[in-house]
């Protein structure tokens, strides 16, 4: 017998493979040294555009990060939780993160 969960906690996470975990892990990357070399620009001093330009292609490589790691999560994640009698938990916990990149 499983103990009780608090209340708030975390359901279990399902073992549900990523076949572009790799590719994740690049484009993380990418996104690090995109941010760091924000900071070497602020620190050099250059042209504001310049920094907000870069900046926007940040957020936008994130929210493509984003989007991806969604996807994975309800074709895996929510998948597995419908299917063993947890669906509505989890489509709402899904449908709280997408208001948050709604707004």
């Amino acid at each position: 017998m499983r103990p009780a969960s608090a209340p708030g906690a975390r359901p279990p996470h399902p073992l549900v493979a990523r076949a572009d975990d790799g590719a994740l892990a690049k484009r993380l990357n990418r996104i690090e040294g995109q941010v760091r070399g924000i900071g070497r620009m602020i620190d050099e001093d250059r042209y504001c555009i310049d920094i907000l330009t870069q900046v926007s292609a940040v957020q936008s490589a994130l929210d493509a990060l984003a989007l991806q790691l969604l996807e994975h999560h309800l074709h895996g994640c929510v998948r597995h939780a419908v299917k063993s009698g947890d669906g509505d938990r989890a489509i709402a916990e899904a449908l709280e993160v997408i208001r948050k990149f709604a707004r």
